[in-house]
């Protein structure tokens, strides 16, 4: 007989997704299962921590993209003050650099959103069992593409630099002098292998390092 992953009571879930329409939907598709429960659904990142808090799910379901704070961010904060709470990771935005990140912050899965919805609630049933469920392709891209070559400093200050903030701007943000900055950022350039801080921040984001 093969392993049956459903469990025998109700698995309480959070949805966190900013579009509401895909949102509402993907609550509706999850209730339809005979054995979850969508409890909390929120749109920011910012939010899930506390919703987590006071509905205790079994399992986060987290978009990586969220105003507020990032799923990926979110998840790590999760794992410190809802340790029993499993987080999976649903994104559009099947990136080798989010997925090192997203098993770093302590998530148990991570998949892409153009799968069906069964194969989701599968998931969400694998990973109360103790597994760790990962996109198959996204597992390989991760594994052929390495670790992020960019230290946590040098992503902070290619974060800073968006939307035209000038050396002295993330000097003040960061609390850090101007050659500093530009230190970190000649460093982040080189390692991404582009012409300027603004290709820089593109091509990292592209990868999932920031």
């Amino acid at each position: 007989m093969p392993r049956d992953h459903r469990p025998t009571k109700t698995v309480r879930v959070l949805l966190a997704e900013d579009q509401g329409m895909m949102r509402g939907a993907l609550a509706l598709l999850l209730n339809l299962e005979p054995d979850l429960e969508v409890v909390a659904q929120v749109g920011t990142g910012d939010t899930i921590v506390d919703a987590a808090l006071t509905h205790r799910p079994d399992v986060a379901l987290l978009d990586i993209e969220l105003p507020g704070m990032s799923g990926l961010d979110a998840a790590a904060e999760l794992r410190e003050q809802v340790p029993d709470c499993r987080v999976l990771i649903l994104t559009t935005f099947g990136r080798p650099g989010y997925l090192r990140r997203a098993m770093e912050a302590g998530a148990a899965g991570f998949l892409v959103k153009d799968g069906p919805v069964e194969e989701l609630a599968a998931a969400i049933r694998r990973v109360l069992t103790g597994e760790t469920v990962i996109d198959p392709a996204l597992a390989a891209a991760a594994l052929s593409a390495g670790p992020s070559p960019l230290t946590a400093r040098e992503c902070d200050v290619l974060k800073a630099s968006a939307d035209g903030a000038t050396v002295a701007d993330i000097a003040a943000k960061l609390h850090l002098s101007e050659s500093t900055v530009r230190n970190y950022l000649s460093s982040a350039i080189g390692k991404t292998g582009t012409r300027n801080r603004m290709e820089a921040m593109r091509e990292a984001r592209q990868q999932g390092w920031l």
